[in-house]
């Protein structure tokens, strides 16, 4: 098994056709069969393609993913094992769409953190990087708020120390710079979303990445990212893009 980023083709269109070429590749030089999944994230590509074995291809556009999920049973969800299975069986649930009716919070109280994990999952959100070759391509830090908060003070404090955390880790790595700065927020109905910026050039202090990190929270601070003044349950710093 393995990913890859098409999204240099620009189109699902571009992307599906590449890959019936790697396909026909794969046949003719190793005489094997390859099923194959395309999708906006790591999450729906997997499961696209594992619904196309032995040697089919499955796209699945962005706007499709929650009703591509939505009758599948819940086996096909990564992390839900045959325990897991069973646990949300015994509650009724066997669908992926059954499990669109509870909040993150009950996810959260019935399965611990997988919980959060699974609400995410089940509406085809997934924001783990892509990493080639086992190769350390990001460094992220991430806090839990005890207490939900829009505090602009604390959520600055929180963010200091997350980005002096990354920077000490970025050097232990041996990275003396990196280029794509990314801010992970997730609120307090467990809705996640992330805001990245690339600069021109690479960077290693922390004066930079402070500032892009404030750059980019400053609008969930507002109506731009957070129209309903929703607090914040947790927030995560990321680089990518290391030298």
């Amino acid at each position: 098994e393995t990913y890859g980023d098409l999204s240099f083709t620009e189109s699902y269109q571009a992307a599906a056709l590449l890959s019936q070429e790697l396909k026909a590749a794969i046949y003719a030089v190793a005489r094997l069969t390859a099923s194959v999944g395309i999708g906006p994230n790591k999450l729906i590509a997997k499961i696209a393609s594992g619904l196309s074995k032995p040697d089919g291809l499955t796209v699945v556009c962005e706007e499709e993913a929650e009703s591509f999920l939505a009758p599948l049973p819940l086996r096909a969800i990564p992390g839900i094992g045959p325990k897991t299975e069973a646990l949300l069986a015994r509650h009724g649930f066997t669908c992926v769409q059954d499990m669109k009716s509870l909040t993150a919070l009950q996810l959260d109280e019935l399965l611990g953190k997988r919980g959060v994990d699974l609400y995410e999952k089940v509406r085809g959100r997934d924001i783990t990087p892509l990493e080639e070759y086992a190769e350390i391509k990001s460094i992220s830090e991430q806090h839990t708020f005890e207490v939900d908060t829009l505090d602009s003070q604390q959520l600055l404090r929180e963010l200091e120390l997350l980005g002096k955390g990354v920077m000490d880790r970025l050097q232990q790595e041996g990275f003396l710079s990196f280029r794509t700065v990314v801010l992970i927020v997730r609120f307090a109905d467990f809705k996640t979303t992330s805001r990245a910026h690339t600069m021109a050039e690479p960077a290693g202090d922390i004066i930079t990445l402070r500032r892009e990190i404030l750059r980019l929270l400053m609008p969930f601070l507002d109506r731009r990212e957070n129209p309903h003044r929703q607090r914040i349950r947790l927030l995560g710093v990321r680089v990518e893009k290391l030298m």
